[in-house]
């Protein structure tokens, strides 16, 4: 299909109104089926994920989507709809800065908030394809700054950067590798 989506603080394109994230044709062009005419997002959308499925992971600083309570992270069908199998329930109580999907649909995020649908968590929590907290990841010890970045390796590593000196306890220079459960990679340094 050629066609790509942009995001971001923006609340208009080409003149037209829209709210912080497009879906546009591979001529650069406003894909008007996209999100029809719907209000899109309260606020900054900071990363945006598109699924095997079509599906969108749109993660950021906003309260509403399309005028319902999603606090910093909703699912969005292809068309731009919202996908009412995800529930983040109240959310993030914080901004999410970066999302990252696993090739088995699990989804990581990392931002700024410490509790997610009312519970504590610690700047990065690993959550279910519904969008639930897969609680058998853990990361121990809170970072001491906001990890705001995360990549995912081929080999299931993950990548996180951010403006933190300890990660799990672990001292690093604003850059860490965590195995898949979640726990530092020592072997990784910078």
């Amino acid at each position: 299909e050629g066609s790509f989506i942009a995001f971001g603080s923006f609340s208009q394109f080409n003149g037209k109104p829209v709210n912080r994230i497009v879906k546009l044709t591979s001529k650069g062009e406003l894909d008007t089926n996209f999100n029809g005419n719907q209000s899109g997002a309260d606020n900054t959308v900071k990363d945006v994920v598109v699924q095997p499925d079509g599906k969108l992971l749109v993660a950021g600083n906003f309260s509403n989507y399309n005028g319902i309570a999603f606090k910093r992270m909703v699912r969005l069908n292809a068309d731009g709809s919202i996908d009412t199998s995800f529930n983040v329930g109240i959310g993030f109580n914080f901004m999410v800065y970066s999302v990252v999907l696993q090739p088995d649909g699990k989804i990581i995020v990392s931002g700024s908030f410490t509790n997610y649908k009312g519970l504590a968590v610690k700047k990065v929590i690993w959550l279910l394809p519904n969008g639930d907290w897969d609680t058998s990841f853990t990361i121990g010890t809170i970072p001491d700054g906001t990890p705001n970045l995360l990549v995912l390796q081929p080999d299931g590593k993950i990548l996180c950067a951010g403006d933190f000196t300890t990660f799990n306890g672990v001292a690093s220079n604003k850059l860490i590798r965590l195995h898949s459960d979640g726990s530092v990679d020592t072997s990784f340094s910078v």
